[in-house]
Formats: C-alpha cells, structure tokens, sequence
C-alpha cells in the first residue's frame, strides 16, 4: 500500500475540505475564511482566499462539474462562490435562519444543496434564474434539534440528516421544476417535499455525527457519540427496515464515515486515525486501521515500542518524547471524504482534522 500523503497546511483547526474533481484545487474553512490552494508539484501553495463570512466557516463543498464553491458559516450565512475574470464572486444564499449553519453537501445532480443549522431546519437550496440567486425551501418536520451532518443519496431527492437529538432521518427533498421524478427504491416511492423515509434513533440517543448512503443509495449508515456505528438496510416503503446492525467498538467517537464499497466504510474521529469496517446485512464488524498499528502483529508491535521506551529511559535518564501521537494525524480527524474512485470503488479517501494537516490516504 502507498505511503499516505500528508500537507501540513497551517497550524489552525480546519473545520471541513473539499476537492475539485480533477484534484488539482483544495478548499479549506479554516476560522472564517476558506482558503484556496493549488497543487504545486507533490504540495499544495496557497492561492486564494473567500472572505465573505465574519463568523466561523463551517462547511465548503466544490461542485464537481461546475466547479461552483459552496460556503456556511455562524454568521447564519450561505454563499456559492463562481469563478470571474476578477477573481470568485459570491451570490447569497436567502436560507431564512435564526441559528448558525452546521455544514453544507452539493446534490450528486448541482441543482441544489442542503445545509444543516442549528435551527432545527434544514434549507434545500436552489437557483431561481429570474431573480438571479439562491433561495430555499425548509425541512422542518420531525427535527426537534441542531443538525450536525447532511449526505446525499445518488437520486439528488432523498437527504440523509443526523442530528443532536440522537436520531438519523431518511427526508424527501423533491423539488417540482427542479428535480426529475425519482425511480421508486425501498425508500419509497412517492416522494413530495418533506416526505419522512426513514427514522431511526441511536441505541443511547447519542448525538449524531455522520450520515452516509451506501453507493447504491440500498443502506444508510451512521456514527453517533456513544463510539457506535449503525447500518440500516430498508425492506419497502412504510416498512420496518431488513436489517439495522448497530457495531459498538471500545475506540473513541467517530467524526465523519465514507463507503468504500457496499461492504466496507471508513471511519475516523477523536482517535485520530482511520479504520476500517467491513460487513453485509447479516452483520459488520471493524477489521483495523488505516494506519499499521491497526493490523495483524500490532500487539507485538505495542509490547516493543513499551520496551524500547524503558530503554530511553534507562540509557538517556528520560523517556522518549510524549508530545507527539504515533498516527499520522496529531489530533481529531473532523472529516473524511471519498478521493478517487475506480471501478465502482472508493481507491482514496482524504481526510482533515484539528492538527490542520490534509491527508490522502491509498486504500
């Protein structure tokens, strides 16, 4: 496997990353400005800045085939930033909020975006070409707290959500004009705006922190504070779901959760590193971690390393130096996205977190 490749951008928490489809632009919200960088060789060089927010930036998402750049922050604001001769121009975004915006995702078609708040709404936006900006329409009913995570399914209709009140919902967002009619799936099949497919609470009703529809949009899969992930696999419209497996692990809470295939994710969080889960309906379970310590010998691995630290101390009078972590990540990893795909499978995965590196990790 390809050594992952690390950017240590700047030494700021970065909130959430986007690529651009050909990988050469990076968007990172860092405080309340998103800054632009361009691949220079094998590093990434500071190019740009969007600077409309006065509040923390909280979610950024480049379009892949528009290349149009979404932006959310505290300051209750959304803005689509699109390349001009004098540089990005935003148009706003009227989201009608009174609380501060939680993260933002493009629709897999670009015709509109949902963005998560914290006034238990979430705005589906979409352009309106008479008045030449983005308005909104809201999901309102049955979320009773802040969202935290919004993922798309491949239909552009149906938005995942998590939330704090310990529940991940499966929502109708079909927009008539903008969206086409969506195939019927074990989702449902008619699907007006604000349509409830799906409802399901964590087993401690912890706070949700990621959604994700499998690449085949048939299961729905979330990680919630509690260190658990939950797979649901739905049976038929107003039907109880085939499957809901829910794997509590003993590591620390995972952040952010991406499908590699129908029958493996990658998740990551507070432990500061990526693992890997594996499964079917009939039952998931973690298979270890990105990095080396997670895989088969880790444990002999472990036993040296403690034997090794006796003998710095032995020899040097001290041990060896304990202000750095032996994952690649020096703290929290707050998002994980899909790189490159091959062959209908996620081959690379980026990741960022609250030590400001970047990395691209080879699966």
């Amino acid at each position: 496997m390809a050594p992952p490749e690390v950017h240590h951008l700047f030494h700021h928490p970065i909130a959430d990353h986007s690529f651009s489809a050909d990988r050469q632009t990076l968007a990172v919200a860092r405080e309340n400005t998103v800054d632009l960088f361009k691949r220079n060789g094998n590093k990434f060089q500071l190019t740009d800045e969007l600077t409309g927010h006065d509040k923390t930036v909280t979610g950024v998402d480049i379009a892949p085939r528009s290349g149009k750049i979404v932006t959310c922050s505290q300051d209750r604001n959304a803005y689509v930033w699109e390349p001009s001769a004098d540089g990005w121009k935003p148009t706003l975004v009227l989201l009608r909020i009174n609380r501060a915006a939680t993260c933002v995702r493009w629709a897999p078609s670009e015709t509109k975006f949902a963005v998560g708040s914290g006034a238990r709404l979430i705005p589906v936006c979409y352009f309106e070409e008479e008045d030449n900006w983005w308005v909104s329409k809201h999901l309102k009913k049955p979320i009773r707290s802040t969202i935290t995570t919004v993922a798309w399914h491949p239909n552009s209709v149906l938005l995942a959500a998590g939330s704090t009140d310990g529940h991940a919902r499966v929502l109708s967002s079909f927009i008539k004009g903008v969206d086409e009619r969506p195939e019927p799936s074990a989702w449902g099949e008619r699907l007006p705006f604000n349509t409830v497919c799906g409802e399901f609470l964590n087993n401690t009703a912890g706070w949700i922190h990621s959604v994700a529809f499998s690449p085949s949009g048939n299961a729905l899969a979330f990680a919630a504070h509690d260190s658990s992930l939950t797979v649901v696999y739905p049976s038929a419209p107003e039907q109880p779901p085939r499957a809901v497996i829910n794997i509590s692990t003993q590591l620390l809470p995972f952040m952010s959760l991406v499908w590699r295939s129908e029958d493996e994710i990658i998740a990551a969080g507070y432990d500061c590193q990526a693992y890997r889960l594996q499964g079917s309906e009939h039952g998931w379970q973690l298979a270890g971690s990105l990095e080396t310590k997670g895989r088969p010998g880790a444990q002999g691995h472990r036993e040296e390393s403690a034997l090794n630290m006796f003998r710095q101390m032995d020899l040097k009078g001290k041990a060896t130096d304990d202000t750095k972590l032996d994952t690649i990540h020096q703290n929290t990893i707050t998002n994980i996205r899909a790189f490159e795909e091959a062959g209908g499978k996620v081959t690379k995965i980026s990741s960022s977190g609250v030590d400001g590196r970047v990395v691209v990790w080879t699966l």
